[in-house]
C-alpha cells in the first residue's frame, strides 16, 4: 500500500508501526501520522484532527454488523436470556463492532454492563473459537466472521447461530490530517477509490485481505456516533 500510494502521489509514503496500541494512540494524539487506518471508535475520538476521506470493503461490502452469536444447541433463544451469563468480546472495549455496537444490542434488550459476565478475546476468530468449543455462553464479533476461511476451516460453523445482529455500520475508515492541503487529500482519496481499477492496486486490495474501497466523509459515522454515545457516554477526543 504505501509504495502504491507512493508512486500515485508522487511522494515517498512510509510505512508507520508500532509496537503495541498505547504507542500508536499516542501517534494520534500528536498527530505524528498524516494518513490513519482505524476503527470507527477511534476515528471519532480523532476527527478533531484527522478527516476520514475512505472507508474499506470486505466480502464485497462496505458495511459491517454487530452480532451475538451462541450455539445452536445451547437452548438461548433471546438476548434477555445472557443475563447471568458470559458474553466473549472479539476484542478490548475500543473495539467498535466486537464489543460497543454488541454491547448496544445487549443495551437494547435491557441489560446493563453487570447484567453479565464480560470476558475479552484478542481478537474476534478467537471470540468464535472459544464459543464453539463451549467455553462460553455467547461471542460478540462482526457478521463476516464466520466467512473468514481461517474460522471455516477451524469449527463447523453451522452449529453457531446470529442472536441478534446491529443494523449495517459503514466499515472501517482511512483518515488523514485535517492540516493537509485539499489538493494533496484529493490525490490520496481518488488513489485508494482507484484501487480495484488497476492490477497493481488489485494486488494490494488481495495482500490486504480487501475488496476495494469507497468514499466517505465525517457525517457517514453519526450512526457510529449514536452508539457510542448511549455505550459509553459523552466521548473524549484525542488530546496532543
Amino acid at each position: 500500500m504505501a509504495d502504491y500510494l507512493s508512486k500515485k502521489i508522487g511522494r515517498k509514503v512510509i510505512l508507520a508501526t508500532t509496537k503495541d496500541f498505547e504507542s500508536f494512540w499516542l501517534g494520534v494524539t500528536e498527530q505524528r501520522y498524516d494518513i490513519v487506518h482505524y476503527n470507527q471508535y477511534h476515528y471519532i475520538r480523532s476527527a478533531q484532527s484527522y478527516q476520514v476521506i475512505t472507508h474499506i470493503e470486505e466480502f464485497g461490502k462496505s458495511t459491517i454488523a454487530g452480532v451475538i452469536y451462541v450455539r445452536k444447541d445451547s437452548g438461548i433463544k433471546a438476548l434477555t436470556q445472557l443475563r447471568g451469563r458470559s458474553v466473549l468480546f472479539g476484542g478490548g472495549e475500543d473495539a467498535m463492532i466486537s464489543y460497543i455496537t454488541n454491547r448496544y444490542l445487549l443495551l437494547q434488550a435491557g441489560l446493563k454492563k453487570d447484567d453479565f459476565k464480560s470476558l475479552f478475546a484478542v481478537n474476534p476468530p478467537n471470540s468464535i473459537v472459544a464459543l464453539h468449543r463451549g467455553q462460553v455462553d455467547a461471542s460478540g464479533a462482526g457478521d463476516s466472521i464466520l466467512d473468514l476461511p481461517l474460522i471455516k476451516k477451524t469449527i463447523k460453523t453451522d452449529e453457531l447461530v446470529a442472536l441478534a445482529t446491529s443494523a449495517p455500520l459503514l466499515q472501517l475508515p482511512i483518515a488523514v490530517k485535517r492540516s493537509m492541503p485539499a489538493p494533496l487529500r484529493g490525490t490520496i482519496q481518488s488513489a485508494l477509490v482507484d484501487l480495484r481499477n488497476s492490477e497493481a492496486g488489485n494486488s494490494v486490495l488481495k495482500s490486504a485481505v480487501m475488496t476495494g474501497m469507497g468514499k466517505a466523509e465525517d457525517k457517514d459515522y453519526d450512526p457510529h456516533r449514536k452508539i457510542v454515545r448511549a455505550v459509553l457516554g459523552l466521548v473524549e477526543p484525542a488530546q496532543r
